[in-house]
């Protein structure tokens, strides 16, 4: 497995895969890996010839008060992980790389930025209103970078997988996009580089977020309450769990909108706060 920090040495290690026509995969991370990540280069692996993982923990995505600086930065056991895993290349670029003029402040440099309407505005959008920015941008960069021919996003993110699947097909962006299932914790507790910061305890009182995320999931399918019941059903029951709501909306699972009546495709997107952390969760269904 190479490491490489600079564009340049990223070419010349995939060149030789291009002068061989073979296809290349990318799964782009921040870093702090867990089985979820290393289940997206599975996939990735399932499905091209290398596979070229990048790590870079991306500043355009935080918002004031978040936790860009305190993020876990893990590199090494990241690296003896996916070595493992079977990872071809490791892309591991500093910010300067990536954003040659970027400035570090709150006012945010004056960057080129990629911005999909509509979609990021509701759910982690609303709440995080210049986040998607931040993660269609870097998105974009890395992948006129990487060059690939199909990268894996994790389904956990639903609204950020959407999000980059519009974004390819709209900028024309020569890149096939796969989506990757949420992998859990053994308490059904969706994995996430944030669960790290959670004690056992919380762990354990996470999980009540994916049973009330089941509980809707029964309650639309079988026909009992409504959307607007069920929503306000799954408040209540998180409130009960001292889960701290951030939003829980059942919306149409193409356009993102909160759904109607006659919507069949939906999913169910939520996010809460345990202490500081903030968790989020989604489930999808059809309803006949």
């Amino acid at each position: 497995m190479k490491i490489v920090n600079k564009i340049s040495e990223l070419q010349s290690a995939l060149a030789d895969y291009r002068s061989n026509n073979q296809t290349i995969g990318f799964v782009p991370t921040m870093g702090n890996l867990h089985q979820g990540h290393l289940s997206l280069v599975d996939k990735a692996k399932e499905e091209a010839d290398c596979v070229v993982v990048s790590i870079f923990v991306n500043p355009t995505q935080f918002g004031p008060n978040e936790d860009f600086d305190a993020y876990p930065r893990t590199f090494e056991a990241d690296c003896d992980k996916l070595n493992e895993q079977g990872a071809d290349i490791v892309f591991a670029p500093s910010v300067e790389e990536v954003y040659p003029d970027y400035i570090n402040n709150p006012d945010r440099p004056n960057l080129t930025t990629v911005h999909v309407a509509e979609l990021g505005n509701d759910h982690c959008g609303e709440s995080r209103p210049t986040h998607f920015d931040g993660v269609t941008t870097v998105v974009c960069k890395l992948f006129n970078m990487v060059r690939p021919d199909l990268a894996v996003f994790g389904q956990k993110d639903f609204q950020q997988l959407t999000i980059i699947k519009r974004m390819v097909r709209d900028l024309n962006i020569p890149v096939t996009i796969l989506g990757a299932p949420i992998v859990r914790e053994p308490n059904g507790v969706a994995m996430s580089s944030r669960n790290g910061y959670l004690s056992p305890a919380e762990l354990q009182q996470a999980a009540g977020l994916q049973q009330t995320l089941q509980w809707a999931k029964s309650q639309l399918e079988n026909h009992l309450l409504n959307f607007d019941q069920v929503e306000q059903g799954a408040l209540e029951r998180l409130n009960e769990r001292d889960l701290r709501v951030d939003y829980f909306n059942i919306a149409n699972a193409t356009t993102l909108q909160v759904a109607e009546s006659s919507d069949k495709e939906i999913v169910i997107l939520a996010a809460v706060f345990l202490g500081k952390v903030r968790l989020i969760d989604n489930l999808t269904l059809s309803l006949q």
